[in-house]
């Protein structure tokens, strides 16, 4: 029989609790929701707004995983839909997750969540800039650590704040709030600074995808920044063995797994997060605040 639960005057019908989806952990899918109930307060203000993507791995990492921007079939009718034209399907809606009834829907179908970098009002309108730094064997976060560091400081010398989260992989995302200006403005602004870098870190970063340039070096990606592009959204668990978060991290943490070379306390799990929470309270809340945003040269 499928448990009903009623989350904010919605009734939510929740399957397969007992499911095992992280299987490092044995982390069932009723932690799953309990997690993003836990953490709904923190996760909402990124999704709000924001058409979502969902890579769903309802059977866990090992199983099949797909990735989707229109509506589940069975979307119930109070989940908010927006219209998202694209040139195969000009009618195109995605789901946004606006509220906890919404969050909880969602993760009852196993997603990772994610998110453009513009909002629903404002369609190809940023008001962030990100980077995904992607270590290529045998390098580490160790690395995207040591980048994201000198790209904080290439960021700040343009008048640009950088918040940086894992990305619940190997790597490392830098958010950088943005007065609101065209994606493919912020988008040849981030690739200028990835190509930069490149020039002044040879050893150390590639800008290009280019596997056979890959290894040792650190894959600044500037290419999420595309209007058809999205990011893993803070907060979001991913689908891994290990049931990791694309979670927020202080600069010191940054600093000290740069130094110390070992990326270990950058590997954080959904029940790390909560105390996070509390101990450090949301490190991203300087995205929502307008004067923190800087003008993308």
């Amino acid at each position: 029989m499928t448990p009903i639960t009623e989350v904010e005057g919605r009734r939510l019908a929740l399957s397969n609790l007992d499911k095992v989806i992280h299987p490092a952990t044995g982390t069932t899918k009723g932690e799953v929701l309990h997690y993003y109930a836990t953490v709904g307060a923190a996760i909402l203000p990124h999704l709000r707004d924001r058409p979502v993507s969902f890579l769903r791995y309802p059977d866990g990492p090992e199983g099949q995983l797909f990735f989707t921007k229109n509506p589940p079939p069975g979307t119930p009718s109070w989940v908010r839909t927006t219209p998202v034209p694209r040139s195969e399907d000009p009618r195109a809606r995605q789901v946004v997750v606006d509220d906890l009834p919404s969050l909880i829907w969602a993760a009852n179908l196993v997603v990772e969540f994610h998110t453009p970098q513009w909002r629903a009002a404002s369609p190809a309108v940023a008001d962030r800039l990100v980077f995904d730094l992607d270590p290529g064997a045998p390098a580490t976060a160790v690395e995207c650590c040591r980048v994201a560091l000198h790209l904080r400081e290439r960021l700040a010398a343009d008048g640009l704040d950088a918040f940086a989260k894992t990305s619940g992989s190997k790597g490392l995302h830098l958010l950088v709030p943005v007065t609101p200006a065209p994606s493919g403005h912020v988008s040849a602004y981030a690739r200028r600074l990835a190509v930069e870098a490149e020039g002044l870190l040879p050893k150390l970063v590639v800008h290009r995808m280019t596997r056979a340039q890959r290894p040792g070096k650190v894959f600044v990606d500037h290419g999420q920044n595309a209007a058809a592009k999205t990011t893993a959204t803070p907060y979001t668990l991913r689908a891994r063995t290990l049931p990791t978060v694309s979670a927020p991290v202080t600069w010191e943490e940054v600093e000290r797994c740069a130094a110390a070379g070992n990326p270990g306390p950058l590997v954080l799990l959904m029940d790390d997060i909560a105390p996070r929470l509390a101990r450090h309270g949301e490190l991203l809340e300087p995205l929502f605040a307008p004067e923190r945003a800087g003008d993308v040269p």
